[in-house]
């Protein structure tokens, strides 16, 4: 398959890839729609993510809430379809779109576990962006990168940005790019020493 026919069909031929670091075994594969309160769990264990994600528990098939996202004492449950119904809306879209990669880190506690039965570790959305500058350059956005209290320190987050270029390049992209908050210091110490380079300033404007 070369690099022009992956990337007119986007990531349609992902497949879930496995990496090995401390003793322990990360599958990284396409999210789900079961994956979708662990998900919002990641971004919401976060100085920023808390805040962005306000108000929102969101309930999984099985009824129970995310981990981190149960209401204060003597609050009451908000969330069912009011607050689920954005998130699954957004799912929706980006499970359509085949441009569009929302990427589950899921850890594997033994080799005879099933992938049902692995814990969300982690995520991050892949984004290839068609353009006309650069001379056609087909660009990858990675955004909404997490990973959990419980894989941090292993190295889990350079693994997974070194598999995210990989596999870019093998759809195709020929430029990495994302954006992050100034207050995130070190994050953007981590981002420079994977070799990138803050060229542009970011900026945004809410529509709502």
């Amino acid at each position: 398959m070369t690099a022009e026919e992956s990337a007119g069909r986007g990531f349609d031929g992902f497949a879930p890839e496995t990496v090995e670091l401390a003793g322990r075994t990360f599958i990284i594969r396409r999210a789900g729609e079961s994956d979708v309160s662990a998900l919002v769990a990641l971004l919401r264990d976060d100085v920023l993510g808390a805040t962005r994600e306000k108000g929102a528990e969101i309930v999984g098939r099985a009824g129970g809430a995310a981990a981190g996202s149960a209401p204060a004492a003597g609050d009451t449950a908000t969330t069912d379809a009011e607050e689920a119904d954005p998130y699954a809306r957004a799912f929706a879209l980006i499970a359509a779109d085949p441009n569009q990669l929302l990427v589950a880190v899921a850890e594997v506690a033994n080799q005879n576990q099933t992938d049902d039965a692995s814990t969300v570790v982690g995520t991050l959305q892949l984004s290839l962006l068609p353009s006309l500058s650069r001379r056609g350059t087909l660009r990858l956005q990675i955004e909404a990168v997490r990973i959990g209290a419980a894989a941090q320190g292993i190295g889990l987050g350079t693994a997974v940005f070194e598999w995210a270029h990989e596999c870019g390049r093998r759809f195709g992209a020929g430029l990495a790019q994302l954006t992050t908050d100034r207050s995130r210091t070190d994050a953007r110490r981590f981002y420079a020493r994977l070799g990138y380079v803050a060229s542009h300033e970011g900026m945004k404007l809410p529509l709502t």
